[in-house]
This record gives structure tokens, C-alpha cells and sequence, in this order.
């Protein structure tokens, strides 16, 4: 609005961009760019909660002597099928420290991970990143998944 690139003019062009697609719902149709804009916004905060958490836990290991990490290779069952979806989300598993994204199976029906961290077992593991992680990004991609939703965290618990 002002030809400076700020954030406060980005924040102002976000929010009038977002406001004249709801404006033009009735001539463009139903998109699901609402339903998305939050899941994307709590995959965010999510990531920034556990890249915070892994740098901190990752930290401490390096810091006090000994040895207490059980490190391990995971073949995470991938419910996401597109391209985007699979590399968002192995990306994000390998930017978060202590864990790394080895491969995709050539069927792609596994991504292989290591991880410094192997707490409850594998399978519990495996079922922690599917509910978590891979849940948001499938959500916030507005794919569908292959398979049967995973439980959420709280219907688990």
C-alpha cells in the first residue's frame, strides 16, 4: 500500500487479501482456502513448538556426559500421497534436530527415518509422528489420506 516491503504491509496486504476472498465467495464458489489457512497456521505453531523442544533435549544431550539417547531407524506407513505432502513432510522431520529423513520406498508407501530418540518403542513412535505431524500436514495440504485417519492425541490418551 505504502511501496515499502514491511512486515506490517505485508500483515495489512494478508488480511485485505483474505477479506476480499471472503467478499467474493458467492461469485467464485466455496474454496477451502478458510479451512486450510487454519490448519496451516497450527502446523506451524506445532513445528515451531517441537523444533524448540528437539533443539532444547538435543542440547542437553550434547552438554551432560553420557550416553542416554537410543538411536534408531523408522519406517513410518505414509497416509499422504502427493508429492508436496511427502516432501513437506519429510523436510520438516529432518529440519527438527535429532531426527532425519532417509528415504521414501519406491512405492512410496514408507518414509524412512532416523531418529536420535526412540522412547516408547518403535511402533509407538511410528504412531506418535503419524497422529501428529503427518496428520497436520495432510490437513493443512487438504489431501486426503490413503488410509483411515490415525486418532488424535486426545481420543488416544
Amino acid at each position: 500500500m505504502q511501496g515499502t516491503f514491511t512486515l506490517g504491509n505485508f500483515a495489512v496486504g494478508f488480511v485485505l487479501a483474505y477479506v476480499v476472498l471472503r467478499l467474493m465467495r458467492p461469485l467464485i464458489g466455496e474454496a477451502g482456502y478458510d479451512r486450510r489457512l487454519g490448519h496451516r497456521v497450527a502446523l506451524v505453531g506445532f513445528f515451531v513448538k517441537e523444533l524448540v523442544v528437539s533443539n532444547i533435549r538435543v542440547a542437553a544431550e550434547v552438554l551432560t556426559p553420557g550416553y542416554s539417547m537410543q538411536a534408531g531407524i523408522l519406517a513410518v506407513p505414509l497416509s499422504v500421497r502427493s508429492d508436496a505432502g511427502i516432501t513437506l513432510f519429510a523436510n520438516l522431520i529432518s529440519l527438527t534436530p535429532g531426527t532425519l529423513s532417509l528415504d521414501v520406498s519406491d512405492d512410496r508407501e514408507y518414509l524412512y527415518i532416523h531418529s536420535m530418540y526412540i522412547d516408547q518403542g518403535e511402533e509407538e513412535d511410528v504412531m506418535h509422528l503419524k497422529r501428529t505431524l503427518e496428520r497436520r500436514v495432510i490437513l493443512a495440504l487438504g489431501e486426503e489420506a490413503t488410509e483411515a485417519p490415525v486418532p488424535s492425541e486426545a481420543s488416544a490418551s
